[in-house]
């Protein structure tokens, strides 16, 4: 009788091995794990940009660094840990300090000289807008 080596479902069978690997060697991904990303991050897209939120309450605009190339967006910078008052103990602490470097692949039609970040209330929103040419246009039928 012949035995198929492959799973019937080869993808799941990846996200399983994916979610035994960070159990064993514990590298969650949740917000509270060891391999949580800082900053969490949302990514949209409209027919004209890219556009990027970053949550990272807390940081001081100056110590943020945001750069484009090669079709490559990197987010890094530094939170400096909070200041516990002299004989305080700190039982749970589960704010991210530190360094910090995200790097998020663009796609090919953005335009790297029409990126533009702001930061307010903790959030970075950064836009990135697409070529002109990418963008779609109406064609008049004759």
């Amino acid at each position: 009788m012949y035995m198929n080596p492959f799973p019937s479902d080869l993808f799941a069978e990846f996200d399983r091995m994916r979610r035994e690997l960070d159990r064993v060697f514990d590298l969650s991904t949740g917000i509270r794990g060891l391999g949580s990303r800082f900053p969490a991050l949302n990514v949209g897209s409209t027919p004209k940009s890219v556009e990027i939120f970053a949550f990272a309450p807390g940081l001081d605009p100056a110590s943020i660094e945001v750069q484009i190339e090669k079709g490559l967006l990197t987010i890094s910078g530094e939170r400096k840990p909070p200041q516990v008052p002299e004989k305080a103990t700190v039982h749970v602490g589960e704010r991210f300090a530190g360094r910090f470097h995200r790097v998020l692949s663009l796609p090919d039609d953005i335009d790297p000289a029409a990126v533009s970040a702001s930061y307010r209330d903790g959030v970075l929103h950064i836009s990135a807008q697409r070529r002109e040419s990418a963008q779609p246009r109406r064609i008049t039928v004759q």
